[in-house]
């Protein structure tokens, strides 16, 4: 998993122009495992959400992993979602109604708006990540932001069993 962000940005001057760039990377490697530095359970899963309609994604129950067996987290290590780029509306993760997972997200009212073509994305490297507690702490909500019109968007969420 890495983030890489390039920028630079430029100023012209009537005789001159100056100019900063930036050169970011972060990168974690896990390696299976359920401890610091791993992750044996993967979600991914991409998904249309009707006009003004919501998914609660239960992390502790109902979930299949990329061979298709079912399993439950543990622990959440890392959660990525990006929005297509020709949705209008944006899609909102977080939140759910009850049994709400907080994982990353400070409190459990709490939301992040992913803009159409923009990603969101969260990741730890140690043996704790953000738990996940069955029947009382563990659906994440992903919500279509407007009416009018669906989004689609995929979600990978990777995490530990144990």
């Amino acid at each position: 998993m890495g983030l890489s962000v390039r920028a630079s940005v430029a100023e012209s001057l009537d005789l001159t122009a100056r100019q900063a760039s930036l050169a970011f990377s972060r990168s974690l490697s896990p390696v299976h495992g359920t401890g610091a530095g791993q992750v044996d359970k993967m979600y991914q899963d991409t998904n249309t959400l009707a006009a003004s309609d919501t998914l609660d994604i239960d992390l502790s129950g109902a979930l299949t992993d990329v061979f298709g067996v079912a399993f439950n987290f543990a622990r959440v290590k890392g959660v990525f979602l990006s929005a297509l780029a020709g949705n209008t509306n944006t899609v909102v993760i977080g939140a759910a109604a009850a049994t709400q997972w907080v994982g990353p997200f400070g409190a459990a009212t709490h939301t992040i708006a992913v803009r159409p073509g923009g990603w969101f994305g969260i990741a730890c490297d140690d043996a704790t990540g953000w738990a996940v507690a069955a029947g009382t702490a563990d659906l994440l909500r992903i919500t279509n932001g407007g009416s009018g019109t669906p989004v689609t968007y995929s979600i990978v969420l990777l995490g530990a069993s144990a």
